[in-house]
């Protein structure tokens, strides 16, 4: 089965964040990965754009019932009409979860996937969660850089 990799960050999000976000999408869709998420701006649309680049397929798990305001550069559209719930759908689709940036609506995904607890999650840029000694949660794979993200997830550990 193709390797399924769920990307997750804001609709406000910064340069840095939409950089990095694009490049994911790239290295991703230049690794025959699908790329799964939000379908909307910021993040969402810059890992998309970056996988379409490549030629690769995006699918966008869309909160509306519709697809009105979906990004141009999904492969695949699913309205879910659930709302912020479509969020467990994004995260429980991938292999593992990449989340660029912060957001409440991506802390939400990060918690999500975590909860699951079976797939890897890796964190670039965006906020750091700490426990109540002040130290990074366990679990949370923390990287600087679009290759460090996908070598984190162990599906490309050489690259």
């Amino acid at each position: 089965m193709t390797i399924q990799v769920a990307v997750c960050g804001p609709r406000d999000c910064t340069g840095e964040d939409e950089s990095n976000a694009r490049e994911i999408g790239r290295l991703l869709a230049e690794r025959g990965a699908v790329v799964i998420c939000g379908g909307y701006t910021g993040v969402m649309a810059a890992v998309a754009s970056g996988a379409r680049s490549a030629g690769g397929t995006v699918v966008g798990i869309l909160s509306r019932a519709d697809r009105e305001h979906a990004g141009p550069d999904l492969s695949i559209v699913i309205p879910t009409g659930v709302g912020e719930a479509r969020n467990n759908i994004i995260v429980n689709s991938g292999d593992a979860v990449i989340v660029v940036g912060g957001s409440w609506g991506t802390l939400s995904e990060l918690a999500l996937a975590m909860r699951h607890g079976r797939v890897p999650v890796v964190q670039l840029g965006g906020w750091r969660l700490l426990d109540r000694a002040g130290h990074p949660v366990a679990g949370v794979r923390y990287v600087s850089s679009p290759r460090e993200a996908l070598a984190a997830t162990g599906f490309w550990p050489d690259h």
